[in-house]
């Protein structure tokens, strides 16, 4: 009985790290349904098992002094896609910023800063935001976070305006 105990929080414990596991395939939708095939383009992506991570990024946040609406946000965040790509395009960009635009995407800031820039598009249901989508490009490398809660416009005001300030 014990054995059998032992193997399925084995299985239990396997299938929830499963999502620590990097992917050379992309796991943002656009990425994953695009008719578009972007050859030179190499794609790294993860799923942040939120409910492991979310102690840690707190703790961290608060160590460095970051503001409690930032720690707040964290609180609310429900699910994180994280994809990077090297040897990226201007046309891979512009491609997915059109993806964003049909699929009712607004756009709240643009933040650039060293030659990179930092695009945060929202979906919204009534009052409250869903999705969260932030673009990091430099270059021909690109970094797509895909943020998933319950937040509200102040809540990402607030970080913006946090960002924006340091």
């Amino acid at each position: 009985m014990k054995t059998l105990i032992n193997f399925f929080i084995g299985i239990l414990a396997v299938l929830m790290l499963q999502s620590c596991i990097v992917s050379g395939r992309p796991n943002i939708d656009f990425f994953k349904q695009s008719g578009h095939h972007y050859k030179e383009a190499k794609f790294a992506s993860f799923n942040v098992p939120v409910f492991l991570a979310k102690p840690f990024i707190k703790k961290a946040l608060r160590e460095d002094g970051e503001s409690e609406e930032v720690i707040a946000l964290i609180k609310k965040i429900s699910k994180i896609k994280v994809m990077t790509v090297d040897n990226g395009s201007k046309a891979m960009l512009n491609d997915y910023s059109k993806y964003l635009n049909n699929n009712d995407f607004e756009d709240w800031a643009t933040i650039r800063h060293d030659g990179e820039n930092v695009n945060v598009r929202v979906k919204q249901n009534g009052e409250t935001i869903k999705n969260m989508m932030i673009t990091v490009n430099s270059d021909k490398e690109l970094v797509f976070v895909d943020v998933r809660g319950n937040f509200t416009a102040d809540d990402i005001s607030k970080v913006i305006n946090a960002a924006t300030d340091k």
